[in-house]
């Protein structure tokens, strides 16, 4: 979420290569800030036009002392050189000028005391920066090392640890029995990146496919740590790496293989697409995510999972008085890059699941934003707001949205929810939830995670082993692989992508990349093969320590806390066509 990621490898559609050469002409520059001065350094923007208004747009751009360096005919936008974002925006044949910068970072949730919050899927969906929460070491905590020792129920070594996989029927005696998806479903992991060469993930892993839209920034604009050191040339990191662990873990959720290690995803026999457009830090910027949208709408992904939101705003607010003038173009210009992202990939068959996000709010009824704009560092300022501002993808036409629930089956604390906005729920782990047996990190969802992230988070010894329980290491047959636990919406989204890949599995038809399915009639079954679950009672819900509490609004068929219901692969894998 720095430099502009550009497409990688050798594949590539005869339309793309056209946009090759007209939108991607040099490099695209560095960050830039959350609210632009009416003059300032030369940058690129990205300017979006009317319908139709191309011309007219190029023409009011060169007018204002604007270079055009390239543009996206797809989604309707030009890069432009200039120092100022005012400027660019003065003719109504301009609808949004935003700094060509990083979007969103892992939803962040809120920090258990004395437990710092690990930041994973960007700043962007669910709070500042919304990062999904690894389970913290805890003092005097065994270490999980299960070398050489092999579970005794059915299933893979650690899915007696699968609680959530337990909630949704996705087991041997459940859809496992039934469909686990297919090699032709393509799915499409738009996140930090994925370890590609993880043993539970390289048997499903699509290399040719993936790309990286991003380019690592060691340093913000102010000079301050972005993503630290480049550890490769050109700071441009393999499609098969993730410096973070929290793409992975979503990767791992949604298609790790049945092979006699580790854990099972929902659906173990899909193929993992990496379409990275998260920074190591946990930014995704816009570009970087209209480019993974589009290119999975060209190449015929089938469903994408996307555990974030756009940065540098966690709402986007169109018309705010108590932002600047180009503030709200920044702002127009999120909003309308990622509608025309979504409904470019939605029209060509691009089946879309967002996490909704991890700040505990009723996104129906926000108020404050004290979170945005959060690039560069310290950026972040108080601003009221209103329903008129949106946090992007969630709360998009087009785009599943899903809460998250702990094991017990209640909304987990964090998660945000919203009687429009929640469309679905899934397990995602809450260390709080007391509601069953389970303690401490086995209330939080267990996934793979790569071993170049654990270390530098220090959570290996010298020899590999775990230093906490938060952190597991299965062996067999002389291969090893770690797993960690995490909680989040981000991590409740996946089990939802899983469920979207065994429904195309079953349904889709010869298509480009392999099948085709509708994503409305996926949208459709996703939803009537879900568990419908009612508000609690009363429906202002508390969780103790003096909240206020959270209201569900909404009936049993579709409310705020759970949408249409829990997401169950069992259904999913028996319901009639």
């Amino acid at each position: 979420m720095n430099t502009r990621g550009r497409l990688a490898g050798g594949f590539m559609t005869a339309a793309m290569a056209v946009f090759m050469t007209t939108a991607l002409v040099g490099s695209m520059g560095a960050a830039a800030t959350g609210v632009q001065q009416e003059r300032g350094p030369a940058r690129d923007y990205l300017v979006f036009y009317a319908d139709g208004a191309r011309e007219a747009a190029l023409r009011a751009v060169t007018a204002a002392g604007g270079v055009v360096r390239g543009r996206d005919d797809r989604l309707g936008y030009l890069i432009v050189r200039a120092s100022s974002a005012e400027r660019l925006g003065t003719d109504r044949a301009v609808v949004g000028v935003t700094p060509d910068q990083e979007i969103g970072r892992a939803l962040d949730v809120p920090a258990v005391p004395a437990a710092p919050a690990r930041v994973s899927l960007g700043r962007g969906s669910l709070g500042r920066g919304s990062a999904d929460r690894a389970a913290p070491a805890r003092a005097g905590a065994p270490s999980a090392d299960l070398a050489g020792v092999r579970a005794a129920s059915p299933g893979e070594p650690l899915s007696g640890r699968q609680w959530d996989m337990k909630m949704i029927g996705a087991t041997p005696g459940g859809s496992y029995a039934k469909a686990r998806g297919s090699h032709k479903v393509l799915v499409g992991i738009i996140d930090t990146g994925v370890d590609g060469d993880h043993p539970d993930i390289a048997p499903n892993f699509n290399r040719a496919l993936s790309r990286n839209f991003v380019t690592d920034l060691p340093k913000d604009s102010n000079g301050k740590k972005f993503d630290g050191p480049c550890e490769h040339r050109g700071c441009k990191d393999p499609v098969d790496e993730d410096d973070d662990g929290h793409g992975t873990h979503v990767a791992s959720t949604i298609g790790s293989p049945i092979n006699g290690l580790g854990i099972a995803g929902v659906a173990p026999d899909v193929s993992l697409v990496n379409l990275r457009a998260g920074t190591d830090s946990g930014f995704f910027f816009l570009k970087p995510t209209m480019d993974a949208l589009a290119y999975a709408a060209d190449v015929g992904i089938d469903v994408v999972n996307m555990s974030f939101y756009v940065d540098p705003w966690t709402y986007n607010c169109p018309n705010n008085p108590h932002d600047s003038a180009a503030a709200r173009l920044e702002q127009r210009g999120i909003l309308e890059g990622m509608r025309r992202a979504v409904g470019y990939a939605h029209k060509r068959g691009v089946t879309m699941i967002t996490a909704i996000g991890n700040s505990g709010n009723d996104l129906g009824k926000p108020k404050k934003d004290t979170a945005s704009p959060d690039y560069p560092v310290g950026a972040e300022r108080s601003r009221a707001i209103d329903n008129t501002c949106l946090n992007v993808p969630a709360e998009l036409p087009g785009v599943i949205s899903v809460s998250s629930v702990g094991p017990s089956g209640r909304k987990a604390v964090y998660s945000d929810y919203g009687v429009e906005q929640t469309d679905i729920a899934a397990p995602g782990g809450d260390v709080f939830d007391t509601g069953s047996s389970l303690k401490d990190d086995g209330r939080e969802v267990l996934a793979a995670a790569p071993a170049g992230a654990l270390r530098a988070q220090g959570l290996l010894d010298r020899d590999g082993k775990p230093k906490t329980a938060s952190v597991v290491r299965d062996c067999h047959g002389g291969r090893c692989a770690y797993y960690q636990y995490m909680e989040g919406t981000s991590m409740a989204a996946p089990h939802v992508t899983g469920v979207a890949a065994i429904i195309i599995g079953r349904f889709g038809k010869p298509g480009k990349g392999g099948l085709y399915m509708d994503p409305a009639r996926v949208e459709q079954l996703l939803y009537g093969t879900a568990v419908e679950k009612a508000c609690p009672n009363p429906r202002l819900y508390k969780y103790g320590g003096g909240d206020a509490g959270h209201l569900c609004e909404g009936g049993t068929a579709k409310n705020g806390f759970y949408g249409h219901g829990v997401v169950n692969a069992a259904r999913a894998a028996t319901v009639a066509p």
